[in-house]
């Protein structure tokens, strides 16, 4: 029985060169995908896992407010020998699909069942696995696991990376002293630091949004008695909208406006953005088009639209419709303005393709945006000049996104963005 490659897509992903299979290259890729399971699963002697730890942890959303705790570490040698790249999404760019799959899922869960408030008061061994998080490189440790473990339902989602094989946990220990980070460990000690002024402090000290949704998915910053593990897609889309909603409030609106349009693009797995940052003060829209024959939209002739935005006050609700997508793409784009003192406004067009590629998590969408913000703009006098060159450069014609765009048609028809408020 083939599973679908999404779990949350609303039929599996067909093969666009087969017709009936799952996303293939040059053979049908599930076999590929079979095989390379059966590899990870041999290599496990006994049950037990001694190996180097990304470091890497994810924590479960079923069951809430008592969660599979899952500490991480690949079972087989990895070509590159390299276990920090598998659980590091801000090093993921650039990499194929299948390369990303193949690592990730030769890393074998350990599952613990705990209550999200022992972070407030933690065991020797969760103290054990977050010293592991703090560490500068990979950890060397020994997993014992009480049975044979296997892979659960999908391993694809919209909102996390692939998942390998998983089994309860029995006992985790480190065989060696790990180099901690020491910022990481001195915000880790301060349980009167709020958990948002500690991540603000770790990213400045270049501690990246991949290592900061692990840690505070682990519960380890915080005031002591407001800790928790928060699962970790949640975690992500939390890092995500925190700091760039940090960055807007506190930072942005008092740079200067840029002085033009300009269009940023790049495109990554199937995803497609262009970027249009606006001379006004900060709104931002995120439209999402998925093109007849991808997941989404199986069986239309035009395209699906999703979309949210918010003005200059901001968002009070959580962005429904794109969803951990939207955040990921915001603080790429606050992370441009914030480089280069400036002020602006943003519409975002990205258009989902249809190879059938499958989800892999929301780091791809901050990463291809940020990739996009780093390149040189093309820059435009008018709104009308920017959207004209859009239009040539899209797949779906310009009416079909200004149909549905909120801002557009607000632009449109106000002096001020800010008139409407």
């Amino acid at each position: 029985m083939l599973v679908p490659l999404n779990a949350v897509t609303p039929s599996p992903e067909i093969c666009v060169k087969c017709k009936g299979r799952l996303w293939c290259g040059s053979k049908c890729f599930i076999l590929e995908r079979l095989e390379r399971k059966k590899t990870t699963l041999q290599s496990i002697k006994q049950n037990e896992i001694q190996s180097k730890s990304p470091p890497g942890v994810f924590v479960s959303w079923y069951g809430y407010p008592k969660v599979n705790f899952s500490p991480m570490a690949p079972a087989v040698k990895l070509e590159n020998n390299d276990a920090w790249v598998t659980d590091d999404t801000d090093l993921w760019f650039g990499k194929p699909a299948d390369e990303i799959i193949n690592f990730r899922e030769s890393l074998v869960r350990g599952n613990m069942q705990i209550e999200v408030n022992q972070a407030k008061d933690p065991d020797y061994d969760l103290t054990e696995i977050h010293e592991t998080l703090m560490a500068k490189k990979p950890v060397d440790i020994e997993m014992k696991l009480k049975g044979t473990p296997r892979i659960r339902g999908s391993s694809f989602s919209d909102f996390h990376a692939p998942m390998g094989p998983q089994a309860e946990l029995k006992k985790f220990s480190m065989t060696e002293n790990p180099s901690i980070n020491p910022k990481i460990d001195y915000l880790y000690s301060d349980t009167d630091a709020k958990s948002l002024d500690a991540m603000l402090e770790l990213y400045k000290s270049d501690v990246g949004v991949n290592q900061l949704h692990k840690i505070l998915s682990a519960g380890m910053l915080g005031v002591k008695k407001n800790r928790k593990l928060v699962p970790t897609r949640w975690s992500i889309t939390a890092v995500d909208s925190q700091l760039s909603e940090h960055f807007i409030d506190e930072k942005i609106k008092f740079f200067s406006e840029i002085s033009d349009y300009q269009l940023f693009t790049s495109n990554y797995l199937e995803n497609y953005f262009w970027i249009l940052l606006l001379p006004i003060p900060w709104s931002f829209e995120l439209l999402e088009a998925w093109k007849p024959g991808a997941s989404w939209n199986l069986d239309s002739k035009e395209p699906t639209f999703m979309h949210d935005h918010e003005l200059y006050k901001g968002r009070k609700n959580y962005a429904e419709n794109t969803a951990g997508g939207y955040y990921a793409t915001r603080i790429a784009i606050t992370e441009h303005l914030l480089e280069k003192k400036k002020h602006a406004s943003a519409i975002v067009f990205r258009e989902i393709g249809d190879a059938g590629t499958p989800s892999l998590g929301v780091w791809k969408v901050r990463e291809t945006v940020r990739d996009a913000m780093k390149k040189k703009p093309i820059s435009f006098d008018s709104l009308d000049l920017a959207l004209k060159y859009a239009e040539q450069k899209l797949t779906i014609p310009m009416k079909f996104w200004k149909k549905n765009s909120f801002l557009l048609n607000e632009i449109k028809t106000q002096k001020r963005i800010t008139d409407f408020f």
